[in-house]
């Protein structure tokens, strides 16, 4: 049986909550936050507390909190020689106070609060500082059925500057589409096939190859009457540089 302690209320504290209480190899025992409001929905599951001096014993302590707050609580953590793991992409693996065994479960996925996950789609990604810790934290991966990959500080650095590109950008480019229909009352639904085919050709294809439409084709009078349509300078400057990008990736 895994022990795990959550320290945040947040999107991702709250999928791992979900996913962990679902496994039968892993218990959880604490789950912290200093805005005790947060977690009155799961008192009656869970030990909820906000004095960081009530810890109990766990194997894993698991900070899911914002970025900047990582650091911070890590320091103030009334304990030493514990497994202590944040679940950022960004942070470095060393803002963790060394006064505890340093380590990253770094779930590579978009988290919405109402959004259910299958966590067999949720990549983890894993980076220690002792060899061991890693046999522990692959335990916990395996025991929520994602797979797991062992990655260094750049790499995942690398991983996430390219999650936003890959969610956060071509989420709003969504929302760009979304505004494009909607001035000229069109079903944004409509669409929804064509984003799906365009996510699958990745499975089987290079974006490289994947690629298409008119500026891959140098179809200029069509980016021009494109250009013409749209009406916010934004998203004209949006069409120019991504044609631009398009074209210089294609030698044309």
């Amino acid at each position: 049986m895994i022990i795990v302690t959550i320290l945040g209320a947040g999107n991702v504290a709250q999928h791992l909550y979900k996913v962990f209480s679902a496994s039968v190899e892993i218990t959880v025992n604490q789950w912290y936050n200093r805005h005790l409001e947060h977690l009155q929905m799961f008192k009656n599951d869970v030990d909820i507390f906000d004095d960081i001096s009530l810890f109990k014993e766990a194997d894993i302590y698991i900070i899911a909190v914002s970025d900047d707050a990582v650091a911070e609580i890590s320091e103030q953590l009334p304990f030493s020689n514990k497994l202590i793991v944040h679940t950022s992409g960004s942070v470095n693996l060393h803002h963790l106070d060394k006064k505890n065994r340093r380590g990253v479960f770094y779930p590579l996925q978009t988290f919405s609060k109402n959004a259910e996950l299958n966590f067999n789609d949720v990549p983890i990604c894993i980076e220690v500082e002792h060899k061991a810790d890693y046999h522990v934290l692959k335990d916990l991966a395996i025991a929520i059925g994602s797979p797991y990959h062992r990655v260094n500080s750049p790499q995942r650095a690398a991983l996430h500057l390219a999650a936003v590109f890959v969610n956060n950008f071509t989420n709003q480019l969504y929302r760009v589409a979304h505004e494009i229909t909607e001035s000229e009352g069109v079903d944004f639904n409509i669409l929804k096939p064509l984003i799906k085919e365009t996510a699958k050709k990745v499975d089987t294809l290079s974006p490289f190859m994947a690629q298409t439409g008119p500026a891959k084709r140098n179809d200029k009078k069509t980016i021009k009457k494109h250009l013409a349509t749209l009406d916010k300078e934004i998203h004209k400057d949006i069409y120019i540089l991504l044609t631009k990008a398009i074209k210089e990736t294609h030698g044309i």
